[in-house]
């Protein structure tokens, strides 16, 4: 069962997990001052331009291809670099960013957020779902 095991203490295969992963997006660990999601980006889908005020982000691509968007602004996305399994991204708080599977099966990926982004226990099955969360940004 799929659940948030914040402030418990877990310890889990995060590769399998992440690889097993079937909805857009799943929180399972939500603490005070971090947070662990896992993602499956469907092809031609991405994570959606967005920006963590104040909060610093890791991703880990565990399997599929995409292309990694950074910049200051919407308008000035300065960095872009192709992204592959076992790739790591750092991005700085307050960077606006996008995470974009340009491959053809689905792109698996896990994040760490500090401090958290989401509301404990979300869970997106699709894109869609996470568009339509008016807790989402």
């Amino acid at each position: 069962m799929v659940k948030d095991h914040g402030k418990e203490p877990l310890v889990l295969d995060i590769e399998a997990t992440t690889k097993d992963n079937e909805n857009y997006r799943t929180t399972l660990w939500t603490g005070d001052k971090i947070q662990l999601t896992v993602m499956s980006i469907k092809p031609g889908d991405d994570i959606g331009l967005e920006v963590h005020h104040g909060i610093e982000q890791f991703l880990r691509i565990e399997s599929g291809t995409g292309v990694c968007k950074m910049g200051p602004s919407e308008q000035e996305l300065t960095f872009e670099q192709a992204v592959k399994a076992d790739d790591a991204i750092f991005v700085p708080a307050d960077f606006w960013h996008n995470v974009e599977n340009t491959g053809d099966v689905p792109l698996k990926l896990y994040t760490i957020y500090g401090g958290p982004d989401h509301v404990a226990g979300t869970v997106h099955p699709t894109h869609d779902d996470a568009r339509n969360d008016p807790n989402e940004h």
